[in-house]
């Protein structure tokens, strides 16, 4: 396995999140109910630990890829992004959708939430292509 384009393709999903998370910052943090600081901010929202763990369950998703990418007929950049898409889409969206369902949360994070998942997935899918 090629680590450097997992640690490139993980690097460039978390960025992905953190543009994500910045345009939909509001209407997240609503519905999420994630406690705020005075400024709307979410609470803990600076902590190291979150981050690190933020990227390395992206490093996670980024390594499955690239394996499952290695395993099948995933061969150029655009294969790469229709795998992605097809791992955010119909992976890991409705896995968060479960997830909201069943904790009662606003169907909103649905959208919020697995739209990132789709749309990261099939960024990083391109990215990992491209080694």
């Amino acid at each position: 396995m090629d680590y450097l384009a997992v640690i490139v393709t993980a690097a460039v999903g978390f960025a992905i999140g953190a543009l994500w998370y910045g345009i939909f910052a509001r209407p997240w943090v609503a519905a999420s109910g994630v406690p705020t600081d005075e400024k709307g901010a979410p609470r803990d929202g600076a902590n190291p630990v979150t981050w690190a763990g933020a990227y390395l369950c992206i490093l996670l998703v980024a390594g499955m890829m690239r394996h499952v990418f290695n395993m099948s007929a995933v061969v150029s950049v655009n294969d790469g992004v229709v795998a992605g898409l097809g791992i955010g889409l119909f992976f890991i969206a409705p896995w968060v959708a479960l997830n909201i369902l069943f904790a009662q949360r606003p169907k909103v994070l649905i959208l919020i939430d697995g739209g990132y998942a789709a749309i990261a997935c099939a960024i990083m899918g391109g990215v990992l292509m491209l080694f």
